[in-house]
């Protein structure tokens, strides 16, 4: 496109801290993030998923679910995550029931998800709390990993406990 206009980052000194600025160039495309993450999602990587979820899991979603719930009702959801079945739902549903936003690579949780799926480790399953009052799910565990899988497939069948 002739004289269209794009963005390279510089920085810039401003008094006595660094200030990052957009500086425009012409006839030098500019990617918007959402170019980037549908480029990686063409990329379908198969991801090896671990058969259930890691011991650690369980205390962490036990952390987190303590934030919301109180530690009664919180351990015992974690109990029953723990004898609950393995299940599948798509990345994309799972989204949307738990009405969270998408990290990207930029987040370094997500940066080294994405890393050890590329590098064919398996993943986890997700640890998920069926918020029937809120008509929600929470993601108990596995925020991170999620926001990875999607990254490379929106469709991705990703497998789970659910409570």
């Amino acid at each position: 496109m002739p004289g269209a206009l794009t963005a390279t980052s510089q920085t810039r000194r401003i008094s006595s801290n660094p200030v990052p600025i957009e500086i425009l160039e012409l006839n030098k495309p500019v990617l918007p993030d959402a170019a980037k993450v549908t480029k990686n999602m063409s990329q379908k990587i198969k991801i090896k998923w671990l058969s259930k979820p890691e011991e650690h899991d369980y205390p962490a979603a036990l952390s987190y679910l303590t934030l919301i719930y109180d530690e009664k009702t919180a351990a015992g959801l974690v109990k029953k995550l723990k004898r609950a079945p393995m299940s599948e739902f798509k990345a994309k549903d799972i989204f949307r029931a738990a009405r969270l936003p998408l990290l990207g690579a930029g987040n370094s949780h997500v940066k080294k998800d994405m890393v050890k799926i590329e590098s064919g480790r398996g993943v986890s399953p997700l640890l998920l709390v069926r918020d029937s009052a809120n008509g929600k799910v929470v993601i108990a565990d596995g925020y991170h990993r999620i926001c990875a899988v999607y990254t490379f497939d929106e469709d991705a069948v990703i497998p789970c406990k659910l409570a």
